[in-house]
């Protein structure tokens, strides 16, 4: 997918999801409920959005989604583990059919070592999950955006063909 705009992203994803009468959730940390604002931004998105967590501080993160303390031990809330625990988490939450869950380092300074820009984004369905990693430049805003996009990017492209 080549959209730039992550309402035209939203509206692909929404459509797909629509017309196997499927839902989505989304746990989000550093969009800060900005995948879920652009979702809803769409008129009829209430017919396949049911919610989201914004789970900014790490506790929400485990004490709602259920991420486990060893991940966050281990390898931390920005890793592929805590995406996909997130993913998994809201899904299981919310009783969604997809979730998707985004985590990482807006910015402006690193966290925990970690550069600004680090971001993982994960899908969870039915069919599966998929988690990607970015590694994104620009201001905080900016890395706010690119990742909104490419979370509703990616629960697009994991669809199954029609």
């Amino acid at each position: 997918m080549t959209a730039a705009d992550p309402v035209a992203a939203a509206r692909v994803a929404l459509a797909l999801l629509d017309a196997r009468s499927e839902t989505l959730a989304t746990a989000e940390s550093l969009t800060g409920g900005l995948v879920g604002g652009t979702l809803t931004a769409i008129p009829g998105s209430s017919s396949v959005y049911v919610g989201g967590v914004v789970s900014y501080a790490t506790r929400v993160k485990a004490d709602v989604l259920g991420v486990p303390q060893q991940v966050i031990d281990d390898e931390g809330v920005v890793s592929r583990a805590c995406a996909l625990a997130m993913a998994h988490g809201v899904r299981r939450v919310l009783g969604a059919d997809w979730g998707v869950a985004t985590t990482g380092v807006a910015g402006p300074d690193a966290q925990d070592g970690i550069p600004a820009g680090t971001v993982w984004v994960a899908v969870s369905g039915p069919d599966g999950d998929l988690a990607e990693r970015l590694e994104l430049t620009g201001g905080r805003e900016t890395v706010r955006r690119v990742t909104c996009l490419r979370a509703l990017e990616l629960v697009a492209e994991f669809q199954p063909s029609a």
